[in-house]
């Protein structure tokens, strides 16, 4: 058994009793987004975390504790992603990365935007033209530091 395996069968069991990331978020008590990474492998919980998350899915003692192990982070399984929705991501840095990367810059000086402190908030924007995916991301600045 691995991280995967446990990974494999939260989301097996997502799909054949039609839970919902977000009424698995509110049982947690953190955010939709954070848990669903957190039960797609790609965070930490700690014990109290990872009982409510067996329960809710089914995992036996031993694939709660591979919920506390830390994941070797990033899931896509190759270099530039192939599936659509991932791949507009990818399209998204490839086109703007360059403008968000000097916009920071200007606005922060030479430094980084945190993904370890860290938030995100995806929300649904009506609109009569079709609705709209609504993404906050929101990271720490990180300035480096002279030695």
């Amino acid at each position: 058994m691995n991280r995967n395996d446990v990974t494999e069968k939260i989301i097996g069991t997502k799909v054949s009793k039609g839970i919902k990331w977000e009424d698995v978020a509110n049982k947690v008590g953190l955010s939709k987004e954070w848990t669903t990474a957190a039960c797609l492998g790609q965070m930490t919980l700690d014990a109290k975390q990872a009982k409510v998350i067996g329960k809710i899915f089914g995992l036996n003692a031993e694939e709660q504790k591979w919920l506390q192990v830390v994941p070797y982070k990033g899931s896509l399984p190759t270099p530039v992603p192939t599936d659509p929705l991932i791949y507009r991501w990818y399209e998204i840095v490839s086109v703007y990365g360059t403008t968000i990367k000097e916009l920071i810059h200007e606005e922060f000086g030479d430094g980084i935007m945190s993904a370890i402190d860290f938030s995100m908030d995806i929300e649904r924007q009506p609109d009569p033209k079709g609705d709209r995916v609504n993404v906050v991301l929101s990271g720490k600045f990180l300035p480096y530091k002279q030695y």
